[in-house]
Formats: structure tokens, C-alpha cells, sequence
């Protein structure tokens, strides 16, 4: 079993920038492709990026695709996602998960262990 804590939400204006991070206990980071999904009020929970656990494959949701950047550091049992760009349609609780797949990582079934999230929000 793996263990995941998301950090680094908060709150920043439209156009800026915000790193969260993700850090996994409990299990063998570099064994999982890891992902990043989204859950804003009244919404389901969306897609926003994974990457495989070689970090040689990453994927963004239509959404995010140009602004956002993820990457992880094995050493550290942590994955990473650069927000650049911000716009009030990217507030949300964000949440990391971890997947044994290295496939399909857009769908919410491949994933086996999910954070708490932390929450982002962007004002205009």
C-alpha cells in the first residue's frame, strides 16, 4: 500500500502561477505511474495530468493541455504540477492518485490509492 499527501494549494489571481506537490509513504514511489485529477463544487471529479513511473510518457486533460506540467523525482517520493497560467476555471480540490497501470491513466478505474486533495483557487 502507498500513502499520498497533496500540498501547495492555496489561493492566487488569474494569470499567476502554483506548484503542488505530492508525496507518497508507505510503498515504492517509482513502482506507480502517478496521476493528478480535479473536483470543482457540483462537478465531477476531471482529468488533469499523469505520468508513467519512468517519466517518459506524461498526458494532460484537453483543459490543462499548454499550462500545466507534471513530473515527478523518485528520489523524493514526489510528484509535481507546475500551473502556469491560471484561470478561475482551474479552482478546485486537486488530488493525486497512484496506479499499478501504464495505461489508460485519463480514467479514474486505473488508479488504486487517492490523496485528500488540497484545495486551489483562482480569483479574478
Amino acid at each position: 500500500q502507498v500513502q499520498l499527501v497533496e500540498s501547495g494549494g492555496g489561493l492566487v489571481q488569474a494569470g499567476g502561477s502554483l506548484r503542488l506537490s505530492c508525496t507518497a509513504s508507505g510503498g515504492t514511489f517509482s513502482s506507480y505511474s502517478v496521476g493528478w485529477f480535479r473536483q470543482a463544487p457540483g462537478k465531477e471529479r476531471e482529468f488533469v495530468a499523469a505520468i508513467r513511473r519512468s517519466g517518459d510518457s506524461t498526458y494532460y486533460g484537453d483543459s490543462v493541455k499548454g499550462r500545466f506540467t507534471t513530473s515527478r523525482d523518485n528520489a523524493k517520493k514526489t510528484l509535481y504540477l507546475q500551473m502556469n497560467s491560471l484561470k478561475p476555471e482551474d479552482t478546485a480540490v486537486y488530488y493525486c492518485a497512484a496506479s499499478s497501470s501504464g495505461y489508460y491513466l485519463w480514467t479514474r478505474s486505473q488508479y488504486n490509492y487517492w490523496g485528500q486533495g488540497t484545495q486551489v483557487t483562482v480569483s479574478s
